[in-house]
């Protein structure tokens, strides 16, 4: 610290230095800081002084100046004491005497300033002597010591004797007299001064007394209170409180106990203020601390009860531990201390003096007084008398007396609440302090909780804005600040109900009216905040008191007590119990239900039905604990296999849709959870909705519906009700319209079908990344079936109003929403139909025409008037050219209408009124039953029959005029701009294959509304190209779906097969339903005209030829997939199989074929993937038993038998190798219509005339048809060949000469025909090895390819045959025809130099038949491999109708032996190749596992050249995605005939040696040099195709 005085001041003291000093103290004194001032004056002195103890300064220079200061505070002699006092000390220390001489001489001069008693305080007796103040500082010191004995160790002695007892007799007299007249406390107090004075009474014990009287008549307080206040201003203010205390301390004995009455006299003191709560807080036991032990051990005691709870304890020492927990109790049950504390609280609480009472409790461990019930309910009384005059306003319920609660008499009591407001300020915070002993006044638990309704009630409009978690609160004209009062009260209202109410419940026993009138104010809140508080309560509530701890564990226990002997038996005694115990503890016990449940699903059952007996506000609080556990982040929602969902997720949902169809439980909650699932990009919980609606609309989503149901579907509402379902549900009507109200009140209907939309691709490409494919397809099926399920419950239960209100346009939804197109047409279909009908209505009433016309007419405008806009908006849906091929009208319709809108299920309806007729008999029969129960079944059964047969009166009419709608609509559909095939292209792929997998129904419609259009004779539509295109190459979509989308396309195709069948079975019928129908013209015109020239329909016989391609080519595409070994191929296919099985397989010999397959797969499956091993065995029984009905493929399509000499040559059909003129069918039908008309015209002559054409080709190809080795090649071959070598005038003479059909030479060789089939049978086992042998597992292209060889193998032999008379046949034609064979000429020479290489095909056919022994494995590998990479499914499948071209005109002996001869090698043959290629066969898989499926550029130019020729498949565009590159093509000839040229050449020579003359031989080298010419020219490619088109123009 700085000196003030600095040491100039001292040496020139006289001349400056001490008015210096004056001046500083003067400035000190008035500094305005008292504490500053005063420290720093002490210190100024303190220097000064210090300065005369060193001699610095003449002790009278100081003691003149010190006397000038002395004026400037009151107190300076007091400070200048300390100073002395201060220095006296040190000096005494010091050993300089002089300083010591100096500080008396100070002091002395000082006398005059200071009073000697200050002085004799402050400084030490020695000093005092020394100054002279005292004589001898022993004696004084002696003094001292008695005085503070005197005051503070002897107890006053009254004379007791000189006390008369009168006196106190006379005391209790006065303070016992009635009070009740004019006497005051003021003339008492008088007469006890008198008795005091007179009887000489020690004031003290009067007061005591005093106080006694006042105990035992506690009903004076207005005279008692003022008579103490007054006689204290005698006594000193302590005096009152030590008296108390004594009086406390005498109870504190371990038997004591203290009176209440003493608390009550205590507790009127305290609130009149007479003492201090502080003062006397001290002398009430316990301590403080003793409390916290108490309350720490309570915790612990109740934790030790709860692990005992839960600990499993074996019998024999459960006896044991009873035992001893009773001896504890016993041991529990004496009785506690006095607890004067409580006592006192208790006292305060019922005199009304809230304010001290608090501060007592603020002092304890929260809850710890209130865990008493005394004080519990003295605090309960409190608040009724508080809330009184609120609670008679605007809680009590209408008709209810009450009984009104009394103000407390005295005026210090909390103030009654007459507003919300008050009520916030004082009750809810005694509230708080009760917490969860609330729970022991009911009464009052109800009248909080009638407030709080109340208070909702009058908030007024709560409005709700769940997005912001607020509520909002609006009043006529309220202004902000009300509106700030009132989100504060609704926010402690919420604080009350988590802190007290519920807690409170919890502790009650079972009160179900509780719980019922809690429920009453909870529905007013929104339900974000009901399950907030829900949440608090069981997550955390019962953590805080040590007795909800214990109720908690009590609950569980009794618990699992009940569920362990919950059965369906013994379901309501159990459920009573179950009800009792949820009233008080739902969250705890339902938490514990819904464990078992996901363990164990068989609880399901029997807990739905258990749960009857809740009240309202458990059934919320079951739908929060739905939710949490459902939300449960611990639990995984995949079973350990990653492929299936968990089973716990599979009972909660299933208990979910049981639960809430059951019973009125609130959806918002699950249904806002499940969207918010969605959200977040997470499908699984989608299980939880579709269980919902299934059970609580009774729609239901399977694929496992029979075809019954499925007809039932397409029906009305009565009908999907009654026939359409497994499960019959009845009475859904109000749990549907609870559904329906949870989803518009709340707005989710169409953000959940939203999101379902776009959740199905989010599952493939957000949510599968790392999961099982298996598990990705099941949730994209669950997403997919939940959104139609849920879409189709909107449909049928929104009002026409709510759903066009909610569902916006197609065009919103698909390029806003990014809503998928069948998804967003799904969602509104409904909404057109209900416009329409609307519409129609309205038209209807305004002009009464009842005439059938009108009414269609009147249909028709408002269709129109309907869809108008909808064509618009689709507009945008997809590019521009797509509507080149198709209108935008078409496309709406199509996705439109329905299976309601097509066809009427007459024999549903009929099945459905049967059963309800044989019902009503049965009821008749019935004798047991009572009369009045017979009748009401009766007139619902009866009322059901007619509401069916109203209903199918309604539909048929309906469906009349939606046929004459499509009728006028049919001929602006199909524009074609481009061709019918893009035309078919685009309606497959924009229209039929997005919707046959949408639902069971849709695959149903899509096959049926091909019909229709077929059936309307709808311009542009290509019938048998539609159907081929759909049957031609499955494999890519089957490979593509979901197990539930295979399903439905397996439906489709069975529907479609069906219509196939049923114009396959019949000629009549197919006569009648395609004779002369435009979608059964062979021949394709330019756009626009579609001729109805006879002769250009496929007849019945060629169409049977077409759909045993049809079946040939489902058999192709199903080995394939079986054998590619992937999981979702086999599957998939297993699936589509078993739902064609009505229809396919027909033909024995595929039948077979896929019998092998199947079998293989049930023997490599059983072990590996137990699912496709039971889908397997599934099938395989099936098609065994339908083995029976199969037929062999002569009678599936008539085999025609091949021609002698100049009889037209049949073109092989099948494995079977029957003769048929397929070209002319199918061949026909891939022509292009950008071809110009002479193309078509000329397409006409060759379909007419190709049989003769055929015959040419033999001759022009002797070499070709040696060998079938490589049907693919060789049947491409044979159609280049006859492409090139028919001109128009050949072909217009063909049909003159060789029309007729049956000359004799056909009949003659009809025998040939018959023994036919011996070959198909010996064949048989041969290929049925060779189709184990050779299908490669890798690629779709391989296996078709393989396939073929091994049905051309068949052939061999004859074909062999053929070249010999292929000459002679040859030589007929020229001497015939010179004039022909000249433009044939002219014509290949053209075709040579328009388009080089198109005779290379007939090197690479140049396969040998001789034993493939004879030609290395490595080459065979090596062929085999290139034929695999570059042949296409297409034009692999073209070979069955090529396999064989040529005439056999052999005798028939001759042709028997060759036959012979031929079928005992092949069997040698195929002998030696089973072994090895047995060795080989994992070989070749490894190797073709590798290859890819090449997707080729120039297919499209492919199919242009073949449309152009007679002689190529027509079918190439559909059957595969892609067809295989041209150039590839003769790449792979060209390898073939490097690679085995001179293996092939030797093996021909020889076999030719032994069956044909050597100008066969010429002329196959004469080939062979052709075709290498031919290679030389291979890179021209695919770009000359208009030429050649031109070139044979010019020749024709």
């Amino acid at each position: 610290m700085a000196a003030l005085l600095p040491a100039e001041w001292i040496k020139n003291w006289e001349k400056g230095g001490k008015n210096e000093f004056v001046q500083l103290c003067r400035a000190l004194s008035e500094n305005k800081n008292h504490d500053v001032g005063f420290r720093d004056i002490q210190q100024a002195l303190y220097e000064l002084a210090y300065h005369v103890v060193r001699g610095n300064l003449k002790h009278d220079q100081a003691s003149n100046v010190l006397g000038d200061v002395i004026e400037f505070r009151e107190d300076m002699p007091s400070i200048l004491a300390d100073v002395f006092c201060i220095l006296d000390i040190e000096t005494s220390c010091l050993e300089e005497k002089n300083k010591r001489d100096h500080f008396t001489q100070l002091v002395l001069a000082c006398l005059y300033l200071v009073s000697d008693t200050v002085l004799k305080e402050r400084l030490d007796p020695e000093t005092l002597e020394s100054l002279g103040l005292i004589k001898q500082s022993q004696q004084f010191n002696q003094k001292s010591v008695k005085i503070k004995t005197k005051l503070f160790y002897k107890q006053q002695k009254f004379n007791l004797l000189r006390e008369e007892n009168e006196g106190y007799a006379k005391l209790i007299a006065e303070l016992g007299q009635d009070l009740s007249g004019n006497i005051t406390s003021d003339l008492i107090l008088e007469n006890i001064k008198s008795l005091i004075g007179c009887f000489n009474l020690d004031p003290n014990r009067v007061l005591d007394i005093i106080l006694e009287v006042y105990e035992c008549r506690p009903e004076y307080d207005d005279f008692f209170v003022p008579l103490i206040e007054s006689y204290m201003y005698m006594c000193e203010p302590q005096t009152l409180c030590h008296i108390l205390g004594f009086k406390f301390k005498f109870y504190q004995d371990p038997s004591g106990e203290t009176p209440s009455s003493l608390y009550r006299v205590a507790a009127v003191l305290l609130q009149h203020n007479l003492i201090d709560l502080e003062d006397l807080y001290v002398h009430l036991l316990p301590g403080d601390n003793a409390i916290i032990e108490e309350h720490k051990r309570e915790i612990v005691e109740a934790k030790q009860i709860v692990r005992k709870l839960t600990m499993v304890v074996l019998s024999s020492e459960k006896t044991e531990e009873k035992e001893k927990e009773k001896e504890k109790e016993e041991e529990k049950t004496e009785k506690p201390p006095d607890n004067q504390k409580l006592g006192l609280l208790e006292a305060l609480l019922k005199i009304g003096d809230w304010h001290h009472a608090q501060s007592i409790m603020d002092q304890m461990p929260p809850f710890y007084s209130t865990s008493h019930k005394p004080i519990a309910i003295a605090l309960c009384q409190l608040v009724h008398v508080t809330i009184e005059p609120l609670y008679r306003r605007v809680g009590v319920p209408k008709g209810a007396k009450g009984s009104p609660v009394s103000s407390l008499p005295n005026k210090r009591a909390p103030k009654q609440a007459e507003s919300f407001e008050e009520l916030r300020k004082e009750v809810f915070n005694m509230l708080c302090y009760l917490g969860p002993h609330l729970s022991h006044d009911p009464i009052l638990f109800a009248k909080v909780v009638r407030l709080g309704k109340a208070f909702m009630k009058e908030a007024g409009t709560v409005k709700k804005f769940v997005s912001d978690r607020v509520v909002k609160f609006q009043s006529d004209g309220s202004k902000q600040e009300d509106k700030e009062k009132m989100e504060t009260l609704f926010s402690c209202l919420l604080s009350i109900t988590d802190q007290v109410l519920l807690p409170s419940l919890s502790l009650m026993d079972c009160n179900a009216c509780m719980s019922e009138e809690l429920w009453g104010m909870f529905k007013t809140f929104p339900y974000q905040y009901r399950y907030r508080l829900y949440g608090q309560w069981k997550n955390e509530t019962y953590n805080s008191h040590p007795l909800l701890v214990k109720v908690k564990a009590q609950t569980i226990d009794r618990a699992k007590y009940i569920m362990k002997r919950l059965t369906k038996e013994n379901v309501k005694p159990s459920g009573r119990q179950i009800g009792k115990l949820s009233h008080s503890n739902p969250t705890i016990l339902f938490d514990y239900i819904l464990s078992q449940i996901q363990k164990y699903d068989n609880l399901i059952t029997p807990v739905v039905d258990s749960l009857k007996y809740l009240t309202s506000l458990n059934y919320d609080v079951l739908a929060y604990c739905i939710i949490e556990a459902l939300a449960n982040p611990e639990k995984e929602r995949m079973k350990h296999d990653d492929t299936t969902i968990s089973s716990w997720l599979q009972s909660l949902a299933s208990f979910c849709g049981a639960i809430f169809r059951k019973y009125p439980i609130e959806l918002a909650g699950l249904l806002q959870y499940v969207a918010n699932q969605l959200k977040a990009g997470k499908s699984f919980d989608l299980l939880i909705l579709k269980e919902v609606v299934q059970k609580m609309a009774g729609i239901e989503i399977t694929e496992e519906m029979t075809m019954e149901q499925l007809e039932a579907m397409t029906g009305g509402e009565q009908l999907k009700a009654e026939g359409g379902y497994f499960g019959q549900i009845r009475n859904t009507k109000k749990s549907s319209q609870r559904l329906k109200d949870a989803l518009l009140d709340h707005d989710l209907a169409l953000p959940l079908c939203l999101l379902m939309a776009q959740q199905r691709n989010g599952v493939v490409f957000q949510e599968g990344g790392e999961k099982h494919l298996k598990l990705v397809g099941k949730l994209y099926d669950q997403c997919h079936d939940t959104l139609v399920q849920f879409g189709g419950f909107l449909a049928s239960n929104l009002s026409t109003e709510d759903y066009i209100k909610r569902v916006p346009s197609i065009d919103v939804l698909c390029n806003e929403f990014h809503t998928p197109h069948d998804a967003a047409f799904f969602l509104s279909r409904p909404m057109y139909a209900h416009h329409i009908s609307s519409k129609y209505d309205e038209l209807k009433k305004a002009e009464k025409g009842n005439k059938q016309q009108h009414k269609v007419h009147k249909y028709i405008t408002s269709c129109e008037l309907v869809m108008a806009p909808v064509h618009e908006a689709v507009i945008s849906l997809h590019l521009p050219k797509v509507w080149d091929d198709i209108s935008p009208q078409f496309y709406a319709t199509f996705w439109s209408l329905t299976m309601y809108d097509l066809a009427v299920p007459h024999s549903s309806y009929d099945r459905e009124v049967n059963k309800l007729k044989v019902q009503m008999k049965a009821i008749d029969d019935n004798q047991e039953m009572p009369p009045n129960k017979k009748k009401k079944e009766k007139e619902r059964c009866t009322a059901l029959q007619d509401k069916l047969l109203e209903e199918e009166k309604k539909q048929l009419e309906h469906v009349q005029r939606v046929l004459q709608r499509l009728k006028l609509e049919k001929d602006n559909w199909l524009l074609a701009k481009s061709t019918k095939n893009e035309t078919i292209t685009k309606f497959l792929q924009l229209c039929i294959f997005p919707r046959c997998i949408f639902s069971a129904i849709d695959a149903v419609y899509c096959a049926h509304f091909v019909e229709l259009v077929h059936q309307q004779k709808t311009p542009n539509f290509s019938t048998l190209l539609c159907y081929d295109r759909v049957f031609s190459d499955i494999i890519y979509t089957v490979a593509s779906c979901t197990e539930n989308e295979a399903s439905r396309y397996g439906r489709f195709l069975c529907c479609m097969l069906e219509t196939v069948t049923r114009w396959h079975s019949d000629r009549v019928i197919y006569e009648k339903e395609c004779g002369n129908y435009p979608g059964f013209l062979t021949i394709l015109r330019a756009t626009g005209f579609d001729g109805g020239n006879k002769a250009d329909q496929l007849d019945y016989e060629n169409f049977r030829h077409v759909v045993h391609k049809w079946h040939y080519k489902l058999t192709k595409a199903s080995v394939h997939c079986l054998e590619t070994g992937e999981y979702t191929h086999i599957r998939n296919i297993l699936i589509v199989l078993t739902k064609i099985l009505p229809w396919y397989p027909k033909v024995l010999n595929l039948g077979q074929a896929l019998e092998r397959r199947v079998h293989k797969i049930c023997q490599e499956e059983k072990e590996k993937r137990p699912d496709l091993y039971a889908l397997a065995m599934g099938y395989s029984g099936q098609l065994k038993s339908r083995k029976p009905f199969m037929i062999p493929e002569n009678e599936f399509h008539h085999k025609d038998p091949p021609a002698r000499n100049a009889v037209p040559a049949t073109v092989q059909n099948g494995p079977g190798g029957a003769g048929m003129p397929t070209s002319l069918a199918i061949n026909t039908v891939r022509l292009e219509e950008g071809a110009t008309e002479e193309t078509a015209d000329k397409l006409k002559e060759k379909s007419q005339g190709v049989v003769k054409v055929i015959n040419k080709t033999v001759n022009a190809t002797p070499k070709v048809t040696t060998s079938n080795g490589n049907s693919a090649s060789n049947s491409k071959i044979i159609k280049e060949k006859d492409d090139k070598e028919k001109s128009g005038k050949e072909k217009d003479k063909e049909k003159k000469d060789k029309t007729p059909a049956a000359t004799p030479e056909m009949k003659a060789l009809g025998k040939d025909g018959k023994d036919k089939p011996k070959e198909e049978r010996a064949n048989k086992d041969e290929k049925a090895r060779e189709i184990k042998e050779k299908t490669p597992k890798s690629d779709k292209e391989k296996e078709k390819v393989k396939k073929e060889e091994k049905a051309s193998k068949e052939e061999k032999s004859k074909m062999v045959v053929t070249i010999i008379e292929s000459k002679s046949t040859a030589e007929k034609e020229r001497e015939k025809e010179p004039s022909r064979e000249r433009d044939l000429a002219k014509e290949i020479k053209s075709k040579e130099n328009a388009k080089g290489g198109e005779k290379v095909p007939v090197a690479g056919s140049l396969k040998s038949p001789v034993p493939r022994s004879e030609t290395s494995e490595s080459e065979r590998e090596q062929k085999r491999r290139k034929v695999d990479t570059h042949s296409s499914p297409s034009h692999s499948s073209t070979v069955k109708h090529y396999i064989n071209h040529t005439t056999p005109t052999l005798s028939k002996s001759k042709e028997r032996e060759v036959e012979k001869k031929d079928l005992d090698k092949s069997r040698e043959r195929s002998r030696e190749r089973e072994k090895k290629d047995e060795k080989d066969r994992k070989d070749r898989k490894r190797d073709h596992s590798n290859s890819d499926r090449e997707v080729p550029q120039d297919s499209t130019k492919r199919r242009k050249e073949e449309n152009g020729t007679t002689g190529s498949s027509k079918h190439s565009k559909s059957e595969s995605p892609s067809d295989s590159p041209r150039l590839n093509e003769k790449e792979k000839e060209k390898n073939k005939s490097k690679s085995s040229g001179k293996d092939k050449g030797d093996s021909i020579k020889a076999e030719k040696m032994e069956k044909s003359s050597s100008g066969s031989k010429k002329e196959s080298r004469h080939d062979k040099e052709k075709t290498e010419k031919k290679e030389k020219r291979d890179s021209t490619g695919g770009k000359e195709e208009k030429k050649h088109h031109k070139s044979s123009d010019k020749h024709r």
